[in-house]
């Protein structure tokens, strides 16, 4: 569980309580015990046989008219009010709906003022940004290698400390893949805050640091010295990559090992550990799109869910200061924080 709360940029340590109530077994479980097939793929991660979310939507409506609960939709809530006994909402359609506890599961909110009316409640915000976003790149030559993936890229995000290690996708934008998801959802302040405008340095081969690279070119200089440096590539690096590289250190197309000039030497070591892009923008996408922000932890109860500033309010999922990485840790939050806010209110 301690493991499972640092994959939450931020809220991991507010989730990891919350964990010993409904973990990701209990999820597990959960969802075959109703019905739901599922399998695991080979990085870990879950989902059901079907490959279709359809799959686990029919699930939750199964539950939901099993226990008589009524969906409404398009009743877009625009304000809260609260009488001695209960809470008032108003909706965009004149209709008033009143009841005796209200749990906010919303999702994260994209724009600060649809937090409005959770504020005049007394609560604060913490500011939403996006996470698990691509980087742009629209006038960098990268873009030329699009549909090339490398499993192993080390990102650092220019004039920070902020640095991830894994696969990256080369895009007709940009950069993507798990790598960049994560990258994006630890920055996600930092970058906001640039208006993602930045630059990063790409480590093509993280096993090696500049000097180390500059050694092992040395060796190959003499281990494949009559070997021109385009056919032969001694590195696990796609080919069409590795050629890019070369071009951009302007090593001439039939150049060998052995005669190497000191200066492309030097630009390759640099292109190939210590890479530099200019991001000019962000890319988001439905499947992908998280908030980092929501309402400020300290104003929950973690053993409820409930409000420390108004009785009988709750809060689940995105709608609260919690956001994860890539790879299902969203999904696991929405999971808990419902299970726990539901127990609490069946109690209360």
């Amino acid at each position: 569980m301690a493991e499972m709360a640092k994959c939450y940029p931020r809220g991991g340590n507010f989730l990891k309580k919350l964990f010993h109530r409904f973990f990701t077994t209990d999820t597990i479980e959960w969802f075959q015990s109703s019905g739901v097939a599922l399998k695991t793929e080979a990085d870990g991660r879950m989902f059901p046989v079907t490959n279709s979310s359809q799959t686990i939507i029919d699930c939750l409506l199964r539950e939901a008219a099993k226990y008589n609960v009524a969906i409404q939709m398009q009743h877009d809530v625009k304000s809260i009010s609260i009488t001695e006994s209960q809470f008032i909402l108003q909706t965009s359609n004149n209709k008033t709906i009143a009841a005796d506890y209200l749990c906010v599961a919303t999702g994260g909110l994209h724009k600060p003022e649809m937090y409005q009316w959770l504020k005049n409640l007394g609560h604060s915000v913490s500011e939403p940004v996006p996470s698990l976003f691509t980087f742009n790149m629209p006038s960098h030559p990268i873009k030329e290698l699009m549909g090339v993936s490398i499993e192993d890229v080390l990102i650092k995000i220019s004039g920070t400390k902020l640095q991830q290690q894994g696969p990256v996708l080369i895009t007709h934008w940009g950069l993507s893949g798990p790598c960049v998801l994560r990258l994006s959802a630890w920055a996600a302040r930092e970058l906001a805050g640039r208006k993602w405008q930045f630059n990063i340095i790409v480590n093509w081969l993280p096993q090696y640091n500049e000097s180390q690279m500059r050694q092992a070119l040395q060796q190959l200089r003499f281990q494949l010295a009559s070997q021109q440096i385009f056919h032969k590539n001694p590195f696990d690096l796609p080919r069409r990559l590795w050629e890019f590289l070369l071009q951009q250190s302007a090593v001439p197309e039939e150049t060998r090992w052995a005669d190497l000039p000191a200066k492309q030497q030097n630009l390759l070591i640099k292109n190939l550990v210590s890479y530099e892009c200019e991001v000019k923008g962000k890319t988001t996408f439905k499947e992908e799109f998280v908030t980092a922000g929501g309402i400020a932890l300290n104003e929950i109860d973690p053993n409820t869910m409930m409000s420390k500033i108004v009785p009988n309010l709750y809060f689940a999922g995105e709608i609260i200061d919690v956001d994860g990485i890539t790879g299902g840790y969203n999904f696991q939050n929405a999971w808990t924080t419902g299970f726990v806010a539901a127990k609490s209110i069946g109690l209360s």
